[in-house]
């Protein structure tokens, strides 16, 4: 069965009735299912114009959990988004770019998930919805594992919110992988700097994926940065005790010390990255 709902409410009361599948881009649910036949219904969001859309609110920004990685990455949004654009370029071929939500990226729930390191670091938030109501939980508690949300089996994901607090910072995503395209991360590193009328560092955010079975964000790594001049050299601030969150594994890309070591070289780049920008900006 395959049901394409035109409206919010009506999809909310199918998904309540038939306990179906949601599907929106179908990117990751179609490689997912293989040559298994489906045994619950398809319930298709992506005609309900309730979850498209990027629009600037008083305390947040709301991207709609159908908003596509293309509409993304061409979006004018503030700085602060800068990381998450260039994940959003990062995310499979033009086409899965082109397919592929947001929201799906997150409900996915893969540790190797481009959008969520950036994400982490800009303090999103999702919004889920029901027949019962709307409820919001930081994406950090969302996704509680491998493979797995908050996400109750009645709810659709209808956006992520984004605070204000950090979008006028600078930021970078890096990504390391066995080819540029096309590839699943060995590590990726989401950073933001926020510096004062000084020149020096007063906010901090710094989020690894691809080494634990959900990114992390470190710390102790962003208390260490405040207060420090933004300039070349910050990475020095990286140490390997930093990492202490991570739990980097063995697989058929990389070891866990190989991640780990990879981790810390990654951090330190994204940073020099951030201060590198901002001395382009002043001068």
């Amino acid at each position: 069965m395959y049901l394409r709902p035109r409206t919010l409410d009506e999809a909310l009361g199918a998904l309540a009735t038939t306990g179906a599948q949601v599907l929106a881009g179908g990117t990751d649910v179609f490689p997912a299912l293989g040559d298994r036949p489906q045994a619950r219904p398809f319930l298709d969001i992506s005609a309900l114009p309730e979850l498209r859309g990027i629009g600037m609110g008083p305390d947040h920004v709301r991207i709609g959990a159908a908003t596509t990685w293309t509409e993304v990455a061409r979006a004018d949004l503030p700085r602060g988004f800068d990381a998450l654009k260039a994940a959003a370029r990062e995310v499979g071929s033009i086409q899965i770019q082109n397919r592929g939500t947001i929201a799906g990226n997150l409900c996915n729930a893969s540790p190797a998930a481009d959008g969520v390191p950036p994400l982490i670091a800009l303090d999103a938030e999702v919004e889920l919805a029901s027949r019962a109501g709307i409820r919001r939980l930081p994406l950090a508690a969302f996704i509680s594992g491998y493979r797995r949300t908050e996400r109750r089996e009645d709810e659709i994901v209808t956006a992520v919110l984004v605070p204000h607090a950090m979008t006028d910072a600078r930021s970078v995503f890096l990504k390391l992988g066995a080819r540029r395209y096309l590839v699943i991360s060995i590590v990726m590193v989401a950073a933001m700097l926020r510096t004062d009328e000084t020149g020096r560092i007063d906010a901090a955010r710094v989020a690894v994926g691809s080494c634990s079975a959900v990114a992390q964000r470190l710390p102790a790594l962003e208390a260490a940065l405040i207060g420090k001049p933004a300039a070349a050299g910050i990475g020095t601030a990286v140490a390997a005790a930093h990492l202490a969150p991570l739990s980097p594994i063995d697989d058929v890309r990389a070891t866990g010390a190989y991640r780990a070591d990879a981790a810390e070289t990654l951090v330190a780049r994204a940073l020099e990255a951030c201060v590198r920008d901002a001395a382009k900006e002043a001068a």
